[in-house]
């Protein structure tokens, strides 16, 4: 066995063992159906729907089985959500931005810009009072929700002309999920939903004027770069992005207690795989992207603390509309300035430290 494959069966291997004496004979066979928001040609992000499947499957010796459907093969990707609340299926896979118009304390679970890194936000979720809010948001939606997934850091996003002053930014026609969009909108833009898969046309025909999506990997993939010159930073709107397992309730309740503990191993290990693939293909697909024609742009510093102000703005108005909003917002905000302090002390002033010794 290699290094790989070793580090590689890590979580779900050790669940394997424990696992394994339990599901008997007797153990029941079930059969679920996952709908993901995601499509397949973006291999990172869908991809942790079938690795969490593939071991549930071993781990159940076969008795546990989830099919995975990409976004449209049974509900549009933005729609996972309400499909998994209804029981149209037992489980999804998707992002809480998507979903902002129902309740707008889902996002943070997902991401907020100027937020959390993915480290920081796991903190908050399972060593903060993150998962106790979190619970309670998806209580009102009848589901179960499970980090399973991570995109790490973002890119800005990509735009067909310049962003010289703010007031490049009025009228601007931008594809930005989540807070993103309400802080853009403060700004001017006119910020548009639309599912991964068909951003592309949308650009190309001129529909919007720009998108943001995730990083160089699946931005390469998605082709942005040949439809819009300008591929801008720092990625301030999403410093990591959550993608959860979400799960009916009912269903979830069906399960004997080691099938649950099974899918919550599953998607531990499904989340720092799709973590670790991104950082991995996104160091190579920029170099590819900037060699290839597209334009690294960095934003004034008058743009980001102008986008740094609009969310503050944002944040406090939806406060004082939802005491549910409100009190979520005062923790996360207490736990970001601790691990901010924390984080600048520490991680960003030794990689500083080591980028501007290294070649």
């Amino acid at each position: 066995m290699t290094r790989r494959t070793f580090a590689g069966v890590g979580v779900a291997g050790a669940a394997v063992a424990i696992a394994s004496p339990a599901v008997a004979q007797s153990a029941p066979q079930v059969k679920w159906r996952l709908a993901s928001s995601f499509p397949k040609s973006l291999d990172t992000i869908w991809g942790a729907s079938p690795s969490l499947a593939k071991i549930v499957n071993e781990m159940s010796e076969g008795r546990f089985n989830i099919e995975t459907f990409s976004a449209g093969e049974i509900v549009p990707g933005l729609q996972v959500l309400d499909a998994v609340t209804a029981g149209t299926v037992e489980c999804g896979s998707s992002y809480a931005g998507y979903y902002v118009g129902k309740n707008p304390s889902i996002i943070f679970d997902g991401s907020l810009p100027f937020g959390l890194t993915p480290r920081q936000q796991y903190a908050w979720h399972y060593f903060g009072n993150g998962k106790k809010f979190i619970d309670e948001v998806y209580d009102g939606f009848n589901v179960i929700n499970i980090p399973m997934g991570n995109t790490g850091g973002q890119m800005f996003g990509w735009f067909r002309k310049e962003l010289k002053t703010v007031q490049d930014i009025q009228g601007l026609k931008m594809r930005v999920a989540g807070f993103g969009g309400r802080l853009m909108a403060k700004l001017g833009a006119i910020p548009q939903q639309i599912a991964g898969g068909d951003v592309y046309a949308a650009l190309e025909k001129g529909t919007i004027d720009a998108t943001e999506w995730v990083g160089p990997y699946d931005d390469e993939k998605l082709g942005f770069q040949k439809v819009a010159k300008y591929y801008y930073i720092p990625g301030v709107l999403e410093l990591e992005a959550n993608v959860g397992l979400y799960i009916n309730k009912s269903a979830w309740a069906a399960l004997p207690p080691n099938y649950q503990a099974m899918l919550r191993a599953a998607a531990s290990y499904t989340l720092v795989e799709m973590q670790a693939s991104y950082d991995q293909k996104n160091a190579k697909a920029i170099a590819r992207l900037v060699a290839n024609g597209a334009q690294l742009s960095v934003l004034s510093p008058e743009i980001v603390k102008s986008l740094r102000v609009a969310l503050e703005a944002v944040l406090d108005e939806e406060a004082a509309k939802s005491e549910q909003f409100k009190r979520i917002l005062e923790d996360w905000r207490a736990f970001r300035a601790e691990q901010h302090r924390w984080f600048a002390l520490a991680d960003t002033r030794a990689e500083q430290a080591t980028y501007t010794t290294g070649n």
